[in-house]
């Protein structure tokens, strides 16, 4: 079992909520690994922004709140978008089929989609993301990829794609669809505006789930 693996994943799912304390010793004994493992995997879960110190002592699950969600995905908006006109411009025709290839591996994960089913809400959350990932290495620019990463937090993908339902999941697939057919065609202003309009639906899909009495996991309760 990876430490790091284990750990992320319960953060993206929701097992360890937002606000929840983690120590070395309460993550070693629920794994039954040493702490070095764990402290590499802390180490890691840091620098991605999944947790943060928590005073002296242990850290916490990372919390969001709602400027947290503007800020995040307002960058993602802004890189991605470049990203993606960038990707129209320089990607060569074997990078075009990855890309399709990507967006059939979303389209047959969200044929199988059953609602608030951990397993294939996992799959698609993983599909869209390499859709995504193989856009920005067509962009040739591995700062700008750097970048991107550092602001795709995935719990909160995860969560948007839990809550979203068929005529949502679909809408993300024409989406998709759009900005296939820009990059194919070398359509550098199409594709931007398509992913910037993408990104932002997702902003606006979290800010309603957040703003939802009956969703808590955001706010760190449980």
């Amino acid at each position: 079992m990876n430490p790091y693996m284990y750990i992320k994943d319960a953060i993206i799912i929701g097992e360890l909520e937002p606000g929840k304390r983690l120590t070395e010793e309460f993550l070693a004994s629920i794994l039954n690994v040493s702490r070095t493992p764990i402290r590499e995997a802390i180490k890691q879960l840091e620098s991605d922004g999944l947790i943060t110190p928590y005073k002296r002592r242990g850290y916490i699950v990372r919390e969001f709140l709602v400027e947290d969600i503007k800020q995040i995905y307002n960058l993602r908006a802004l890189l991605e978008s470049y990203g993606t006109s960038e990707a129209s411009l320089n990607r060569s025709e074997e990078e075009v089929e990855a890309i399709r290839t990507k967006n059939s591996t979303y389209e047959k994960a969200i044929a199988q989609w059953k609602r608030s089913d951990i397993t294939t809400i996992q799959t698609i959350q993983k599909a869209n993301q390499e859709f995504h990932d193989e856009i920005f290495k067509a962009t040739k620019n591995t700062h700008l990829q750097s970048l991107i990463s550092k602001v795709v937090v995935l719990p909160l993908v995860f969560r948007s794609f839990y809550w979203y339902n068929e005529h949502q999941l679909i809408r993300s697939l024409e989406v998709h669809k759009t900005i296939l057919k820009a990059i194919e065609n070398q359509e550098p202003d199409r594709a931007k505006i398509a992913m910037q309009e993408h990104i932002y639906q997702g902003r606006d899909d979290v800010l309603i789930q957040m703003n939802n009495p009956q969703i808590q996991l955001w706010k760190g309760e449980s």
